[in-house]
């Protein structure tokens, strides 16, 4: 009985070794995501404009899209198009195909929305969008023992058309299966509400439509909350998939899960879902969690390679007091001696800036929230700050 229980302890430290080699690694990546590429993401979205199915502005979206995978070095080989038709109108959902190394014919979807209607979508769908280009820029050199296809889809808003014309054209064709699916991770409208509390995500999983899969998917969603803890600094809670791009695949009994922002804003599908509107912070902290779970899901290398950065050091600044009335302290890691504070408002508008300054005098800045980014020559990190008088 020693020796077994002298064994069992042995697996018990390697595995855990092993989880937190694993857990290290995944951070280091999620821990890329930056605050100023998620805010200039959601900026650009919105301000290609009201992206409704079928019209120019969807178009150019579809076609902006296309231009930042190039420029994360995707190859033209990777990238596809699936045109669907409804009426008079076409429109493509967009394809990045990132292929495994153990299990190649068998993909991880993560997937967003593009279209919006009645206002430029920043939340619906912006938010989804941004998270899906800094996964896939961070992750493009990222060996994954699962093939990884990143959607973006369209026609969502008039009825999930892009993703069941994907869904009975691609992954089925004739009602037979082409393509084998681990998971569907949907991210839809996870921008929150500037002002509200925004420290939860919900998590959804199927509970509902076809049982065979229902088991499965609450698996895999629980493993979606458990990793949104370890990697991010939100809470999770746990709802049933409802009305998005995952149903679909749901219907055709596969596993899906995906986010959903918890307060909802309530803006959607209106004029107000402006960038103005949601929380960017709150979007930069769901990315997070998508990444270490996008890891997961596709089974990426515990180790990191050459080169990959570490963490961002800038992780560990400290901007208090927040809210701040007359000086906002800045507390940053003691070998950092040249950097820049930006302060802007919430449009983007720089209103102050100072250089190798760690009392910022706030003074004459009217009440309101506002965006406070610190940059050095090579990493950058940005927080919302409160001011108040």
């Amino acid at each position: 009985m020693k020796k077994i229980s002298t064994f069992l302890l042995l697996s018990l430290a390697v595995c855990n070794i092993q989880a937190q080699t694993f857990i290290q690694a995944y951070q280091s990546r999620a821990n890329q995501v930056t605050q100023a590429n998620i805010t200039s993401l959601l900026q650009e979205f919105a301000g290609l404009g009201v992206k409704t199915t079928g019209t120019d502005a969807n178009n150019n979206t579809l076609n902006w899209l296309k231009a930042k995978y190039q420029s994360y070095g995707y190859a033209a080989s990777q990238v596809t198009e699936d045109t669907f038709s409804f009426g008079n109108t076409t429109s493509k959902n967009l394809i990045i195909t990132k292929t495994g190394t153990i299990y190649p014919n068998t993909y991880v979807i993560i997937c967003g929305h593009y279209d919006t209607v009645a206002g430029v979508g920043a939340s619906d769908n912006g938010s989804g969008t941004a998270i899906l280009l800094e996964a896939a820029r961070i992750l493009k050199d990222i060996p994954t023992e699962y093939s990884i296809k990143f959607i973006h889809f369209s026609g969502e808003e008039q009825g999930l058309l892009g993703s069941n014309h994907y869904v009975n054209n691609v992954v089925f064709q004739n009602n037979v299966r082409q393509l084998n699916l681990r998971v569907v991770f949907n991210i839809d409208q996870v921008g929150g509400q500037l002002g509200n509390i925004n420290n939860t995500i919900t998590c959804e999983s199927d509970q509902s439509g076809q049982a065979s899969n229902n088991a499965a998917s609450l698996t895999f969603t629980q493993q979606l909350a458990t990793c949104t803890s370890l990697y991010s600094p939100l809470q999770t809670t746990m709802s049933n998939a409802y009305a998005s791009d995952y149903i679909p695949f749901e219907n055709k009994g596969d596993i899906i899960t995906g986010f959903y922002e918890t307060i909802e804003s309530n803006n959607e599908h209106t004029i107000n879902d402006t960038f103005a509107n949601l929380d960017p912070v709150y979007v930069f902290n769901v990315g997070k969690a998508a990444i270490g779970a996008l890891q997961h899901f596709a089974v990426a290398t515990a180790t990191l390679g050459v080169n990959e950065s570490p963490a961002n050091q800038l992780e560990f600044v400290k901007m208090y007091p927040n809210p701040a009335k007359n000086t906002l302290h800045i507390d940053l890691p003691y070998h950092i001696k040249n950097f820049t504070v930006e302060i802007t408002d919430m449009s983007g508008k720089l209103i102050l800036k100072s250089t190798n300054e760690t009392e910022i005098n706030v003074s004459l800045l009217q009440s309101g929230a506002y965006l406070c980014s610190l940059k050095t020559d090579n990493e950058n990190i940005t927080r919302k700050i409160i001011i108040e008088k």
